[in-house]
């Protein structure tokens, strides 16, 4: 069976073209403006309050609430936001940084810079960890 989800054009797309990471959310509309208005997701389909999905490149974020059959098949004792975290990769972290605090989301961590780049978190509403991440330039390389 070829499975097939509808974009908002209701155009069937195959969903083996999306990686897809499921998030339990006690807002499913909650979640789903946090995302498409902060974070540059789309929205995919919309069942809410029970489920909605928004996509962001080649990421399918699910948004299960408490009554979708993701969040009820979860047990209990794993039934809260963990320390996975969905991955984003951001030109200019400092601007987003800015761009969000003045926007009234509060971060989770403090800046942190590696050998690798600088990362930070937040939190969607149901409290799923998000890490925006500037990779570091590489010598020979030029700074996007």
């Amino acid at each position: 069976m070829n499975s097939r989800t509808m974009n908002q054009g209701g155009t069937a797309v195959p969903a083996t073209q999306y990686a897809s990471v499921r998030y339990l959310v006690d807002d499913v509309q909650a979640a789903i403006d946090f995302y498409t208005t902060h974070l540059g997701f789309t929205l995919h389909t919309n069942a809410a309050p029970a489920f909605a999905d928004v996509v962001r490149g080649p990421l399918r974020l699910l948004l299960s609430g408490p009554a979708s059959s993701g969040s009820r098949a979860t047990p209990p004792d794993s039934a809260t936001a963990g320390r996975n975290r969905v991955h984003l990769v951001v030109a200019d972290l400092d601007a987003e940084i800015t761009r969000l605090r003045e926007a009234g989301l509060p971060f989770r961590s403090e800046l942190v810079s590696g050998p690798g780049g600088q990362q930070i978190l937040l939190a969607d509403p149901a409290g799923n960890l998000i890490e925006l991440f500037q990779p570091a330039a590489r010598p020979g390389t030029q700074s996007p």
